[in-house]
């Protein structure tokens, strides 16, 4: 079975996630720090975890499997999903696979080193409308890939 977790602290489409898992029937993971409100639903899980450092990204990172799918825009926590065989969308859409995860990570990586030195880098843009419809379309993608690949037992 194919579940999606959502990295849910500061994630801006677990209503479009919601609606999306609710079409497929997919069980969905909701993993944050704090209380989140989240529908009624026998398919949805609210986990919270302690406060702390990489408490939610290490529960979803130990808790996820082959054909799931990851809602986060945390680039260490995704390279370690793609790591297990999972699909990683940001919230925008951006799907990151294993053709996708090396580049994203060598960019956080090389932008993390230049705050870290001082130098000024723009934060990302607003999160816009658009962005949610780009993200509902690659959700729905990433599942019916994920399907595909598990009834074919692709890894």
């Amino acid at each position: 079975m194919i579940r999606i977790f959502i990295d849910a602290d500061a994630c801006p489409v677990r209503d479009e996630t919601y609606r999306v898992a609710a079409r497929y029937g997919l069980h969905t993971y909701v993993v944050s720090n704090k209380m989140i409100a989240i529908p009624a639903s026998p398919l949805i899980d609210r986990i919270v975890v302690s406060e702390g450092m990489d408490v939610a990204d290490n529960w979803i990172a130990d808790n996820v499997l082959a054909h799931d799918i990851v809602i986060s825009a945390d680039i260490p926590l995704a390279a370690r999903c793609v790591a297990s065989g999972a699909c990683v969308l940001d919230p925008r859409g951006r799907i990151l696979d294993e053709n996708a995860i090396g580049m994203a990570l060598a960019m956080r990586n090389l932008m993390d080193d230049l705050r870290n030195t001082g130098v000024i880098t723009q934060g990302g843009r607003s999160f816009a409308r658009s962005d949610r419809s780009t993200f509902l379309s690659a959700l729905d993608t990433a599942v019916v890939k994920a399907k595909k690949r598990k009834a074919l037992g692709q890894p």
